[in-house]
């Protein structure tokens, strides 16, 4: 039984459990002491697969098992926008990681913040933006679709005020480019990932995760989910995944994933730069992915082209 105080024995060192940081249906993550310092170890969510039916549990180590794959083939270089893995092993039979302690995530750290009215600024959204992009070009040159970003799966290094990536347990390789099953988080997924193909399976691909780039940056700057996002959380919450088909016969079709106030309300936070953060937000929030910019380096463009365009407003202010 894992508590506070077990140890944890990975390829590299031993591990004291101190206290739980959180987690997710698949895993639980602590923070534990060893010899180099505070580290927090990632565990299999047992309570969670002892729940589920027995011909499904392998999922919980799958999931653990591709993560902690991710994770190794990544360069050092690699580690300033994603959690980097310190060690690994396997713990009372299943995979245990042991990973980089950060200061918590951003859903959390911007509850404080906007406890207090210390709303982060336009200029800081766009910079965490392309933070999570250049994220997200690493996941995907790795061969990976991420499809699960949300502020809860971002992590805050307080140090440098960075955001980093964690959490890959729902990753999908790309060369499976075939329909899958459900993966992700309901209020935060691309249309395609929350209303099946057919025969009730998914078809995401990387621009998946551009779509919850751009819910993530809407959120940001306007301090709540879209109303679009909202919608399908609450369908999934009350009907599970038949709720995709009951918002489809709600709106004749698939509910629209901006709506013309929200849009007006984010484009009015940039200033002068409001047209072209407009047209990013669209860009991102288009229903079909072959809407979406087709790779990082043309959302880095388009992140650019907001902050030129607010550069003299700034300059003026100053």
């Amino acid at each position: 039984m894992v508590q506070q105080g077990t140890i944890v024995s990975m390829a590299r060192g031993q591990y004291r459990l101190c206290e739980t940081l959180g987690g997710s249906a698949y895993g639980v993550v602590w923070r534990a002491e060893a010899p180099v310092g505070s580290v927090a170890v990632k565990l299999v969510n047992t309570r969670q697969m002892a729940r589920a039916p027995a011909a499904l549990r392998h999922h919980w180590s799958d999931a653990a098992r591709a993560e902690e794959q991710f994770l190794a083939r990544l360069a050092p270089w690699d580690g300033r926008h994603i959690v980097r893995l310190l060690d690994s092993g396997v713990h009372e039979g299943l995979p245990a990681m042991a990973l980089e302690l950060l200061d918590g995530d951003l859903a959390t750290h911007l509850g404080v913040r906007r406890a207090t009215r210390q709303l982060p600024d336009a200029l800081q959204a766009l910079d965490w933006t392309a933070q999570v992009n250049q994220a997200l070009a690493k996941v995907h040159a790795a061969g990976f679709r991420y499809l699960d970003l949300k502020p809860g799966n971002l992590l805050l290094d307080r140090r440098s005020g960075n955001l980093k990536l964690a959490d890959f347990g729902t990753s999908r390789a790309l060369r499976a480019a075939g329909a899958h099953a459900y993966t992700g988080t309901a209020s935060w997924q691309a249309p395609e990932q929350f209303f099946p193909h057919a025969r009730g399976e998914y078809l995401s691909e990387p621009r998946s995760d551009y779509f919850g780039l751009g819910a993530l940056l809407y959120w940001l700057v306007c301090g709540r989910m879209l109303r679009y996002g909202a919608a399908c959380g609450q369908a999934f919450a009350s009907h599970g995944r038949e709720g995709a088909a009951i918002l489809r016969r709600e709106h004749g079709g698939l509910p629209p994933t901006l709506h013309p106030d929200e849009a007006a309300g984010f484009a009015q936070a940039f200033g002068a730069g409001g047209p072209q953060a407009s047209a990013l937000l669209r860009a991102l929030l288009a229903a079909a992915p072959d809407g979406r910019p087709a790779h990082a380096l043309e959302i880095s463009r388009m992140l650019g082209a907001v902050r030129e365009a607010m550069t003299p407003a700034l300059a003026r202010a100053a």
